[in-house]
């Protein structure tokens, strides 16, 4: 015997997962569009106060990958972006550091200090994430 379907249940949920956050930020490494590091957040319930954070790493056609970096609060969005070189990246999210590589498409490292001139940080906007350029010293 089949159990009846609880519409109000079945109504409810849509609205229960509509309200969480999905984005992403890109920087792009060159103008040709095809070399990118992007960071994404998302929470996976509506009433929990993280994210995960992903880096989605791409250097086509050689690259493109997707690594799983940490979890933070959802407000509190903030990864520092440094080059190491052109294809040698050091995120930095608090005390945590990744150092990825898109000649390989690999995260070589996540330890040690973040390494390379600063480029920016992917952060909290309000209500989206967004990544904002380092500015060049005076």
């Amino acid at each position: 015997m089949r159990k009846p379907v609880n519409v109000a249940a079945s109504l409810m949920l849509p609205l229960l997962l509509g309200g969480c956050i999905n984005d992403s930020a890109t920087y792009y490494a060159d103008s040709s569009n095809e070399h990118t590091l992007t960071v994404r957040r998302q929470q996976e319930y509506f009433w929990s106060d993280d994210a995960r954070v992903t880096l989605m790493a791409s250097r086509m056609p050689a690259c493109q990958r997707q690594i799983p970096l940490t979890e933070l609060a959802l407000d509190d969005v903030e990864v520092e972006l440094y080059a190491e070189s052109e294809t040698r990246w050091s995120l930095r999210a608090g005390a945590e550091v990744w150092h990825v590589e898109t000649d390989t498409c690999a995260l070589s490292d996540a330890t040690g200090p973040a390494v390379g001139a600063k480029i920016g940080v992917f952060h909290s906007d309000g209500e989206r994430l967004v990544f904002e350029p380092a500015t060049a010293p005076k």
